[in-house]
């Protein structure tokens, strides 16, 4: 008994029989505005709006039975009821379609640059839904160094076909940062020591090249001498 009656809190109208008094209004109003809030997702467009819901998937596409095919099959087949994935891949088509050199070509910068395009922009709706995912990030940060050496590559090379796949594709490039680090008394000494193994290293494999040249130099001498006692030798004997 003594122990119910050291409880704090509610225990003393529990055992007195008292009902416990009612919340008062702004209480009741306090506890409502502390709920947690559920925010509504914005509508974030998509590089996939512009797909037409009546266009066939791509493993369906080219099927010539698929003119006779039902309007119901059709739409089963349709981007109309495709998931994420099947609509990537045609819009991902379609860009290849705008840079590759020939029907055949499946595998040049410029093809490789659209199939990155197409990942890059699916990556970066994901993840302006979800901020948080830091493994996306890193995929497309990686995607986005690939396309941006590959295209650093084509202005380098063929800067014709580097400007028709930006246009083409929709992508502004901007070349890479050169790359800059303070100089420090402690990376001054650790360059200077650097450069000092390297010279050293430098004698050691000269002096090691000396070596080998006058051992094959000593080598060829040999084999020359030999070869004028060996003639000598043949020339004196009598036949």
């Amino acid at each position: 008994m003594l122990a119910l009656l050291a409880r704090p809190g509610r225990a003393w109208p529990a055992l007195l029989g008292r009902a416990q008094p009612a919340c008062s209004p702004v209480l009741q109003a306090a506890r409502g505005y502390a709920r947690p809030v559920i925010k509504k997702r914005k509508d974030i467009p998509s590089h996939l709006d512009d797909l037409p819901p009546t266009m066939l998937k791509k493993d369906y596409a080219n099927l010539p039975i698929m003119s006779s095919m039902d309007d119901v099959v059709k739409r089963l087949l349709s981007l109309e009821m495709a998931s994420q994935k099947e609509k990537l891949k045609v819009k991902t088509q379609q860009l290849v379609e705008k840079v590759r050199r020939s029907p055949s070509d499946n595998g040049s910068f410029e093809v490789q640059v659209a199939i990155l395009t197409a990942k890059i922009r699916t990556l970066e709706e994901h993840l302006q839904r979800h901020p948080k995912d830091k493994k996306n990030r890193r995929l497309m940060l990686m995607d986005l160094d690939r396309r941006r050496k590959m295209l650093g590559y084509l202005r380098r090379v063929n800067y014709n076909t580097f400007e028709n796949t930006c246009r083409q594709l929709d992508i502004q490039y901007s070349p890479p940062q050169p790359y800059t680090r303070r100089v420090t008394k402690r990376w001054l000494v650790k360059k200077a020591l650097c450069i000092k193994v390297f010279q050293e290293k430098q004698k050691l494999k000269a002096a090691e090249r000396l070596k080998q040249r006058q051992a094959r130099a000593r080598a060829a001498r040999e084999q020359q001498e030999k070869q004028v006692q060996e003639k000598e030798a043949q020339e004196g004997t009598p036949v």
